[in-house]
């Protein structure tokens, strides 16, 4: 499988690792190794058992539960999000997250058997805990997954060392600067993206 038509893949599997958590709940110590495992496991049950609307009304309830999506989404919009009214803020933090959660739904149906494996735990000076995982797949080499978790929410995932917000945070600028610098068009497409 080509490295990107892969990293897509992991990006849905993160996802959908994030999916089973919120039908089960949060974990009930804050060990962010248990956080990423239990999201893990109940990924794959998720993935076999819903489907449609079911399946992105579940990805929307991980997402809100277990990232730390407001966090997420101001970093992604970076400096951006001092020039947004607060309207177009809030009206932000709800199209990226629903956006993404029918993004991943729709891939979801890719699913193959991927299993995660948990790794070393490091704790950052800036509060952050990161855990090394690897994503094993069916065929080819594993990959590399590391979970930023800041007490009980996921904060970033990086797949083979890139990082989920910050790709985010480079197409959503790129599309601002496209669109005449404004956080507007953006807001809108997202929105757009989250109806069809």
């Amino acid at each position: 499988m080509p490295k990107l038509a892969s990293r897509r893949v992991v990006l849905q599997f993160v996802a959908t690792a994030a999916v089973f958590t919120a039908v089960v709940g949060p974990a009930v110590a804050a060990d962010p190794a248990q956080i990423v495992q239990r999201t893990a496991q109940q990924v794959i049950e998720i993935v076999k058992t819903k489907t449609g609307a079911d399946r992105q009304a579940a990805i929307l309830g991980v997402l809100q539960a277990n990232f730390d999506m407001p966090a997420m989404a101001r970093v992604a919009l970076g400096t951006h999000w001092n020039t947004a009214t607060e309207q177009e803020r809030a009206r932000f933090l709800k199209a990226v997250a629903t956006a993404e959660a029918k993004a991943y739904s729709e891939r979801f149906g890719q699913y193959g058997g991927q299993t995660l494996t948990i790794g070393k735990v490091t704790p950052r000076t800036n509060g952050a805990i990161i855990v090394d995982s690897r994503l094993n797949q069916t065929s080819g080499q594993p990959i590399k997954l590391e979970w930023e978790v800041r007490g009980d929410r996921i904060t970033d995932v990086k797949v083979e060392g890139v990082s989920m917000v910050m790709t985010r945070r480079s197409d959503f600028n790129s599309y601002i600067q496209n669109h005449g610098g404004k956080v507007e068009p953006l807001v809108s497409e997202l929105e757009a993206r989250a109806a069809r």
